[in-house]
């Protein structure tokens, strides 16, 4: 296997846990790149000169890091540091009411039954139980699993999991599920949220993604640095394994011989050999044929309807009225809006939730003076259709007004101090996509079952990336990295992914 080649293309999470994790198993690894940098999604652009960080700004699942550490020999505290956050978020409603909810439980009940009342604090309660047992339930026959089914994550449930997926209504939506949990429309407002996390509207998502509650409850971290840290401490380790990093060098094609992967060919015109592709990318562009025509029967499945895109606002800039902490939500009176306008009308939301990531709060003193702030509004994914400027500053001016209705004066504007980017932006980065940002939507329960595992229809090609099993987000990507990397080494008749070099002599030794 010493002289196996294996080219990641991309270098988001899910390719950078691929590259270290295979490299860390002695294979010869290059990843290729088209931007300067690694990280993909996890993206950094810097107003008045100032490290924002302007992708996914929430770090859970912390176990995912830890075991990627560990089989490449580290520790994820040796590595990065982290922060446990106390509040987990502040939500802002236009009727001037607050709830923030803590990673302590008890702080949380505390907080909801001033907010909602003492038997809207035990709904919660239930709630929390419920989403415990979704999420313990779910965790190994789909989450951890390569390639779920339905059939075998029912066979593999027992009477136990059947019993709370039953309870849960799995063919009920989100926000129909919620609805049984909590009288207080606020408070279902705020767990529906959950579905966009992965690009989807609450009325059109499985009830089990209530699970998603537990994954915040179970902790969030600040990542110092950033979370553009990560990607480069995943990148300084690869360095380590032996991993070679061409950045400012687009994948154009993947090249076949006899229906085999056999190389890629650089947009500079360059060409490199593999026996192995890991396509960390959206697999649209693989259907669309932009990888090689040759490619566009390459993912099996039903195509599904595109995830949310988002408009964001990367700042430096002062804050006024309402102190903040890391993250923020604010929402709308009128929820339901927001995804008729987005999933069925196709256009920026009227009334949109407003998401502010206030980057240096939540572990110390408040900054004083300016500070790094990225706000998020959710937008349908038709970055490759023309957004008028006019649509874009009359979302603009509603997001500020909402943030004002609760007392947070900002001024959302393209300037020096805030950088603007749109769906269009996200298309041009991410091909294919419209700019969607997780892939496909999960929109009734088969859709989690529609997405590809991490071997495609092409011998050697293989599929890594928030558009695949387990789906978007940063741990579930790093975990479709770890599927990739692990389903090569299975077909290589390799199957331990630890630490190993590869001596002349074909023996493996740590």
């Amino acid at each position: 296997m010493a002289e196996h080649k294996v080219v990641v293309a991309g270098a988001g999470m899910a390719g950078l846990v691929s590259a270290l994790q295979l490299a860390g198993a002695g294979l010869q690894v290059t990843v290729v790149e088209k931007a300067a940098g690694p990280g993909g999604k996890i993206r950094q652009l810097f107003p008045n000169g100032q490290p924002v960080d302007s992708g996914p700004t929430v770090f859970t699942m912390r176990w995912v890091f830890d075991q990627i550490m560990t089989s490449v020999g580290t520790q994820l505290d040796a590595e990065l540091k982290i922060h446990p956050l106390k509040v987990l978020a502040k939500h802002f409603w236009e009727d001037g009411s607050q709830l923030d909810l803590y990673a302590d439980h008890q702080q949380s009940m505390d907080a909801v039954a001033r907010f909602a009342g003492a038997a809207e604090a035990k709904r919660f309660e239930h709630f929390c139980q419920t989403a415990r047992q979704v999420y313990d339930a779910l965790e190994g026959p789909f989450i951890k699993s390569p390639s779920p089914t339905m059939a075998q994550m029912m066979g593999s449930l027992g009477p136990r999991g059947l019993a709370t997926l039953a309870s849960v209504g799995p063919m009920r939506s989100l926000w129909s599920s919620l609805g049984k949990h909590f009288t207080d429309q606020r408070l279902r407002q705020l767990f529906a949220r959950y579905a966009t996390y992965c690009g989807s509207s609450p009325w059109e998502a499985p009830a089990t993604l209530m699970l998603i509650a537990q994954v915040e409850m179970d902790g969030v971290w600040a990542v110092e640095g950033g979370m553009h840290a990560l990607a480069d401490c995943l990148m300084r380790l690869g360095q380590k394994h032996g991993v070679t990093y061409l950045f400012n060098n687009e994948c154009e094609r993947i090249e076949l011989n006899r229906g085999k992967v056999s190389g890629v060919r650089l947009s500079q015109g360059d060409s490199l050999r593999a026996d192995s592709v890991v396509f960390n990318g959206d697999i649209a562009a693989l259907r669309k044929g932009l990888l090689g025509p040759a490619l566009n029967q390459s993912v099996a499945g039903k195509v599904q309807p595109r995830s949310l895109s988002a408009v964001t606002w990367s700042m430096h800039a002062d804050t006024a009225g309402i102190p903040l902490d890391r993250h923020n939500v604010f929402f709308a009176n009128h929820y339901a809006n927001e995804f008729e306008d987005i999933f069925t009308h196709r256009r920026l939301p009227q009334q949109p939730t407003v998401y502010v990531c206030a980057q240096d709060r939540g572990t110390g003193t408040a900054p004083e003076g300016a500070e790094r702030l990225l706000c998020l509004v959710n937008a349908p994914a038709r970055g490759d259709k023309r957004m008028s400027e006019d649509e874009l500053q009359a979302c603009a001016v509603s997001s500020q007004a909402l943030m004002a209705a609760s007392g947070l004066h900002l001024k959302l504007e393209s300037s020096p101090s805030c950088i603007r980017t749109t769906p269009q932006d996200f298309h041009q980065l991410f091909p294919a996509t419209g700019g969607a940002l997780y892939g496909q939507a999960t929109h009734g329960w088969m859709a989690a079952f529609a997405r590809s595992n991490a071997r495609s229809q092409v011998p050697g090609l293989y599929l890594a990336g928030g558009s695949v099993h387990p789906g978007p987000g940063v741990p579930m990507a790093a975990m479709s990295g770890q599927l990739a990397a692990a389903a090569l080494m299975a077909d290589l008749g390799l199957t331990s992914l630890s630490r190993k070099t590869v001596t002349s002599g074909g023996t493996l030794t740590h």
